[in-house]
């Protein structure tokens, strides 16, 4: 087999790993050579990262299977991604990525520059209007995941996502499907459904899947993560009423039990996703159910899902059309196909063209493989920029007689300049001690201008029958002059007067304080209450400055 026909399919679930190895001819049906299958063998509902289970798992998959290094395809979980299903009005065909920009920005849940995503227009034969299926993915989520393969000494060429695949797998597989088939993939710690209705797609993930089980029996019997997997795997089953017989019946009742109730959580959110697949996106109600993962071969549960749903179900096999290498053992495949659609799914999507194709690579990794497409042009470049810099060689010897000669020209001119920047600079600086003094001297002049025009305000707002007995300039932290306080005396009866309202001295500080030089904040300080009999009247008002004065 030529190696150039070799690829991998990698699928990570929350609790294990599924690679396979397919003969991959472009525009041939793929065939599966290899495979394997990895479980984490953590709690997947504690373990926050695990990437380091990931690297482990397919380096262990990659040994003990003898699977090569070859151009691999990846997904990730449809609980990590985020399907919007919108409907775009009739438009022309170079402004329909603005306006799924746009739609992806509204039903994102996340910034879109924090997310990695990808879109598929999915004509409707009925409607004038274009369906657009809008996947997204955190991206430090993706670079988690890509991270982990690239440690295995792997790179992907795409990251599709699992649901995507199963629903390729299926109309590859399925091709002549009448109505609206609903695929049931149930997981470890979620359950996707697919809806397929003619050339439409609808997908949901739901929170109620293997792991939920787990967690009952590990509540109910008190017991770690694994001995509860150990309980489920060899008791599990779904109940249907009755006693059992045998050494264990008590305990197969009760995990049958268990095994039951989560099922019946399962099968409520099927009932609501059929009930929203019909109301919202006006599909039909399905008449195949295509069962598939690792938790859905817990015995008895197409049985339950026929009884409850009243419809046909059966498992999803893989391998209708996709061929199956003698390599393989068949008795194990047969035990392992409900674990086999996604990465089929992915060898489909690598080989022939397929009716929805999502890539969510993350940036880094775009970046990276542009940078390798690139490195032709780049090895190009680097020889016209050695031809370039030779040419700029040969110029610069021939220039460098020319520069000296210059050189020494320059040189003299040079000294000759300098001689006459040092005059320059004296000169300059005798310029700025003139300006400084002139500074000084115009300050000067100022501030006395300044004290005329405060002493002319404070003058033309005294009332008759009043004087001044002291102006004192007021300074709060010595650097300058704020607010200057002046006391004063008057004659009560000029002070006064019977028919006006406001006395004179309340009126002096109130002509004062709308004076130029001074703020609204000019107030008397200091009017003691007339004695009788007394000749004079004093009073004290504190001047604010609206411009304070520097202190020399």
């Amino acid at each position: 087999m030529a190696k150039n026909k070799r690829i991998l399919a990698l699928d990570i679930g929350a609790s294990k790993l599924v690679l396979g190895e397919f003969s991959a001819v472009p525009g041939q049906v793929p065939e599966l050579i290899n495979y394997g299958i990895g479980y984490f063998g953590a709690d997947v509902e504690n373990e926050t990262d695990l990437s380091a289970y990931i690297v482990s798992t397919v380096r262990d998959i990659m040994r003990e299977h003898g699977i090569k290094k070859a151009p691999l395809i990846m997904s990730v979980s449809g609980q990590a991604v985020f399907p919007r299903f919108v409907k775009l009005p009739p438009v022309d065909s170079d402004k329909v990525f603005q306006i799924v920009q746009y739609e992806a920005e509204q039903n994102v849940p996340f910034p879109i520059d924090e997310v990695v995503w990808d879109y598929q227009l999915i004509e409707d034969p009925e409607s004038d209007d274009t369906n657009v299926m809008l996947v997204a993915v955190k991206t430090d989520t993706v670079v988690r995941l890509t991270d982990c393969v690239v440690a295995a000494e792997l790179e992907p060429e795409i990251v599709d996502v699992a649901p995507m695949a199963l629903y390729n797998l299926v109309r590859f597989n399925y091709p002549d499907l009448e109505g609206c088939t609903m695929v049931l993939d149930i997981g470890s710690r979620s359950s996707n459904l697919i809806f397929i209705e003619g050339q439409r797609i609808f997908s949901r993930s739901m929170p109620v899947a293997g792991n939920a089980i787990t967690q009952e029996l590990m509540k109910e019997f008190e017991v770690s993560f694994e001995d509860a997997e150990a309980l489920k795997k060899e008791h599990g089953f779904v109940a249907f009423g009755g006693v059992y017989a045998g050494p264990d019946s008590e305990i197969a009742d009760r995990v049958s039990k268990i095994v039951r109730n989560v099922i019946t959580r399962l099968h409520a959110e099927v009932n609501r996703s059929i009930n929203f697949y019909r109301s919202q996106q006006g599909g039909s109600p399905p008449s195949l159910v295509l069962m598939c993962g690792g938790s859905s071969i817990i015995p008895h549960t197409d049985t339950f899902f026929r009884e409850k749903l009243q419809i046909q179900v059966e498992y999803l096999n893989p391998f209708v059309n996709i061929a199956v290498g003698e390599g393989i053992d068949a008795e194990q495949a047969g035990m392992d196909v409900h674990m086999l659609g996604e990465v089929a799914g992915l060898a489909v999507r690598r080989s022939l063209q397929c009716p929805v194709e999502i890539n969510l690579m993350p940036p880094n990794l775009v970046a990276k493989k542009t940078l390798r497409r690139r490195q032709p042009f780049f090895a190009v470049s680097a020889v016209g920029l050695v031809l370039i810099l030779f040419c700029w060689w040969a110029y610069f010897a021939q220039a460098k007689s020319i520069f000296k000669k210059r050189q020494n020209f320059i040189s003299g001119r040079i000294e000759r300049l300098t001689s006459d920047q040092r005059r320059l600079k004296s000169a300059q600086k005798q310029e700025e001690e003139v300006a400084a003094d002139f500074a000084y001297l115009t300050g000067l002049v100022e501030q006395r201008t300044r004290w005329v025009r405060i002493l002319e305000d404070i003058h033309t707002c005294m009332q008759d029958g009043m004087w001044l007995t002291s102006i004192r300039p007021m300074s709060a932290d010595g650097q300058f002059i704020t607010d200057i306080e002046i006391m004063g005396r008057g004659f009560p009866d000029k002070l006064k007067d019977e028919q006006e309202a406001t006395p004179h001295i309340e009126q002096f500080s109130d002509r004062l304080s709308k004076k130029d030089n001074f703020t609204e904040d000019t107030k008397i300080t200091y009017q003691p209450v007339q004695k009788t009999g007394a000749h004079t009247r004093e009073f004290t008002i504190l001047l604010n400055l609206k411009e304070p004065i520097r202190i020399r």
